[in-house]
């Protein structure tokens, strides 16, 4: 079956149309003109689920020889992230290095969170753990959060996503039901970038410079999988994202597929999804109707009425929470990544994402969203009402001007 469909996916592929072709051309063009590096023979694996994640880098950090490095924005201190750090104790046993970073705020937010006396345990046996921007006296910080979702494993793999750590993945909460995410795994000359930001973040958090050639292996090629990467941290790349998401909007030319779980906008993405609905692309974006936080739903709700009535197809997932972070352009290309469609990623937190130039594995994400849209429920004028009360619409109206300001 497996060979069945990969040959369906070349013959698609061998047949891609002009107009597609020529959005991979411009979004190419483009995001090197932003300054975002460019990779050539890679290979994705697409992990759409915790089960299929946790199994994938886990086995790889198993067989880890030299070291493994790990960025995440959550990692929780349950049997999930036990299970993890155990994996890496054992590693370390072995003589491998390995560098853990936690984004601090969201750590001690946790409702399984890890200690200062956890981290000082860790690095009595070789874990180096990290907590990114210390939330110290007189607790105030930063607004920025390392929203990164990094892993490289020898310089030989990385993985990044939507997905941190924790059993929620796998179990889903009381208040969000089954948990829906997206992450992959990539090989190939691109590892060595996702290697450069962590090194990058590192650095800052610690002072250590981490010798390049050192932690660099040669990539094992073959894949065919053109891949930019884009990296945004606060300062020197903080328009970076945006600009990324606006370029890819603008290069569409015929259809334009979303899935991501915060789609609040800010002002230029918005110009973008208008401009290219004005241009007759077809713009479909899924979101969920069940979400982890508050308020968003409702300011959600006002943007996505706003885009429904230009002619974008709404489609709100009934399934769980559908925290993925992915978008398809034309059927050739994609990104999936850690950013959100909202003013927290795109203007404040550390967020990259892994521009895919690949239509064999855009067309795996649009057929997973096919598959998705038989739990989805169309966004209309007549039952807009119904999936939000009184209640959330006059919470969305009286807020929505505080998010279109940027």
């Amino acid at each position: 079956m497996r060979g069945l469909l990969g040959l369906l996916l070349m013959l698609l592929t061998a047949s891609c149309p002009s107009w597609a072709q020529g959005a991979t051309e411009v979004l190419r063009r483009e995001l090197k003109a932003q300054g975002n590096p460019e990779y050539q023979d890679n290979r994705v694996t697409l992990l759409p689920s915790a089960r299929e994640k946790y199994d994938h880098m886990f086995r790889r950090i198993a067989q880890a020889r030299r070291y493994v490095h790990l960025e995440y924005f959550k990692w929780m201190n349950d049997s999930s992230g036990r299970c993890l750090m155990n994996i890496l104790g054992e590693r370390v046993k072995q003589g491998v290095e390995v560098r853990v970073l936690i984004d601090d705020f969201t750590n001690r937010r946790s409702k399984w969170p890890w200690t200062a006396r956890d981290a000082d345990s860790l690095r009595n046996v070789g874990i180096r753990m990290v907590f990114f921007d210390r939330f110290r006296f007189p607790w105030v910080n930063r607004v920025s959060r390392d929203h990164h979702k990094i892993v490289v494993v020898d310089g030989e793999w990385a993985y990044t996503g939507g997905m941190n750590v924790g059993d929620y993945y796998l179990t889903g909460t009381d208040r969000t039901g089954t948990w829906r995410d997206m992450h992959m795994a990539l090989e190939g000359p691109v590892v060595d970038e996702f290697e450069r930001i962590f090194a990058d973040v590192w650095k800052r958090q610690t002072g250590e410079t981490l010798d390049s050639l050192r932690y660099h292996a040669a990539p094992r090629k073959g894949g065919k999988s053109v891949i930019a990467v884009v990296n945004r941290e606060r300062g020197r790349l903080s328009k970076r994202m945006r600009e990324a998401f606006v370029a890819a909007l603008d290069a569409a030319q015929h259809e334009v597929r979303i899935v991501n779980p915060y789609v609040t906008n800010v002002r230029s993405v918005r110009k973008a999804m208008r401009r290219a609905l004005k241009r007759g692309v077809r713009l479909r974006i899924m979101v969920s109707h069940k979400m982890d936080v508050s308020i968003t739903p409702e300011l959600m709700a006002v943007e996505m009425k706003k885009l429904m009535q230009r002619g974008c197809e709404v489609y709100y997932y009934q399934g769980g929470f559908h925290h993925s972070k992915v978008m398809t352009i034309d059927g050739v290309l994609c990104t999936v990544g850690t950013a959100n469609l909202d003013g927290r990623s795109l203007l404040f937190d550390y967020e990259v994402n892994a521009f895919v130039f690949d239509p064999q594995v855009t067309a795996e994400l649009d057929a997973i969203f096919d598959k998705d849209l038989e739990e989805s429920v169309l966004l209309t004028a007549d039952n807009f009402n119904t999936l939000f009360d009184l209640g959330q619409r006059i919470v969305g109206r009286v807020l929505r001007p505080t998010h279109t300001l940027f």
